[in-house]
């Protein structure tokens, strides 16, 4: 951003994102050229435009690491409200994956990401897997990629773009399924090395990048296809993403097909390192988490979804203390019909200090799980914190709700009390919520083509 220089004035308190005495902080913000140019006691300069943050936290913009976004159409099936993981994908995903259109997928792209910038979010990780039915390629007449993207960008939410598909369908609850779409190794690599080429930009800055992202390792591949991908996404220099571990039944499948454990079948397969990114990671052991923290694998906790469908806890915390790291994502709308980053964030809070106890896990430690965590796992030193020199994805949270009053310490605020507040969130300096709202989105009508996508939804499945 040129120009005038942008000065955040008046706020409560900075959390920061950084480890340490650095943490929080206090006095006022200027932003000169998209980055953070002073903190603390800032004069004022002739020309300078000044953000209002009176009573208000700020914080960096909120990362969620792992996404579904055409889920967002998916809220609250009847059928799958009370399922555990395999039926819930039999009932929802699966059931629903070949009767999203385009007008179906850019409705779900633009309602998850309004959601995410109203709750403070300036970067989704975006794990997209239906591609190979829906590619022009393979008939359909649109691509989601470029959907996604643009949407995105008309948003300006960064979107990283973890790109799905598997090359072996796998067995769930029962048969009564239309399959989800397989592919070749050659041709997902190809797609996925033609996404990078168009989209991918590896700058400090960018505000698209793409990873490889096959559905879920133990099941949707084989051990040397894994291979492959690994040196595939590395050649091109792209993270790699997958879930892994998000119940039990991942254990006991890889115990009876591969003889181990799915952390070390991964390991064995090259997808473990500092560019390696997990979802879920509920159910592993310590000699599992020592692997992640050695080989700086990153988790990405989804706490809510996990308990929508009674997956159980992830050892987050104890991640962390082993030396690991650890992000948080939403996951997808469908199991989680909040994706609220504040939310997801509180429910983290409580979820790892009822498991581990009331040190298990800081506000603090939270919220830079959400931040600088989920940017540096997705490959950004420049974001993710409040400092001198870092880009200003910001966001300042409202404190002016009943839930908010008698804080007396409000810098804990938009951790421990439950839904978002946020009042305006920068990306590179750049307003992109302002006073509660999205400029130039109009809710009303979103909302409308919303509740008619999810009726025809309805109609076409039945």
């Amino acid at each position: 951003m040129t120009g005038a220089d942008l000065v955040i004035r008046n706020a409560v308190g900075i959390l920061t994102g950084l480890r340490g005495p650095g943490e929080r902080c206090r006095g006022d913000i200027r932003i000169h050229d998209g980055r953070i140019a002073e903190i603390g006691a800032v004069a004022a300069r002739p020309g300078d435009r000044v953000l209002d943050a009176a009573g208000g936290v700020v914080t960096p913009g909120l990362v969620s690491a792992h996404h579904h976004l055409f889920q967002s159409m998916l809220k609250a099936v009847p059928a799958a409200i009370d399922a555990r993981l395999e039926t819930w994908l039999r009932l929802v995903p699966v059931r629903y994956w070949h009767r999203f259109d385009e007008e179906a997928l850019r409705t779900a792209a633009e309602v998850g990401m309004a959601e995410l910038l109203l709750s403070g979010c300036t970067m989704v990780n975006d794990h997209h897997y239906p591609f190979a039915s829906f590619s022009p390629a393979g008939g359909s007449g649109y691509d989601p990629a470029a959907i996604l993207f643009e949407t995105a960008e008309r948003m300006g939410i960064r979107l990283c773009l973890s790109r799905g598909g598997t090359t072996r369908d796998r067995v769930y609850d029962n048969d009564d399924v239309v399959p989800m779409p397989v592919e070749t190794l050659d041709g997902m690599l190809r797609h996925v090395e033609g996404l990078a080429a168009r989209y991918h930009d590896s700058g400090p800055n960018s505000m698209r990048r793409v990873l490889l992202a096959p559905n879920t390792p133990t099941w949707g591949a084989t051990p040397a296809e894994l291979k492959e991908m690994a040196a595939a996404g590395r050649r091109l220099g792209i993270g790699l993403h997958s879930h892994l571990s998000e119940t039990t039944n991942y254990v006991t499948f890889c115990a009876e097909t591969h003889g181990c454990r799915p952390v070390a079948f991964v390991a064995g397969c090259d997808w473990v390192g500092p560019d390696v990114s997990f979802a879920h990671l509920v159910h592993i052991d310590a000699d599992e988490i020592a692997l992640l923290a050695a080989t700086g694998t990153f988790m990405v906790h989804c706490p809510q979804s996990n308990g929508r469908l009674g997956s159980g806890v992830a050892p987050a915390s104890a991640l962390e203390r082993a030396g690991g790291r650890v992000a948080i994502g939403v996951d997808g709308a469908a199991s989680n019909e909040a994706c609220d980053m504040a939310s997801e964030m509180h429910n983290a809070w409580l979820i790892q200090r009822a498991v581990g106890g009331p040190g298990a896990a800081r506000v603090e430690d939270v919220l830079r799980w959400s931040s600088a965590s989920g940017a540096a796992m997705l490959g950004f030193a420049e974001l993710g914190t409040v400092a001198v020199g870092q880009i200003a994805d910001l966001a300042i949270h409202a404190l002016d709700a009943p839930r908010h009053a008698g804080l007396h310490d409000p810098l804990l605020a938009p951790v421990i009390c439950g839904p978002s507040s946020v009042r305006h969130v920068l990306c590179a300096g750049r307003p992109v919520v302002v006073d509660g709202a999205i400029p130039g989105l109009d809710l009303p009508r979103l909302m409308a083509r919303a509740r008619a996508v999810v009726a025809r939804l309805m109609s076409l499945a039945g």
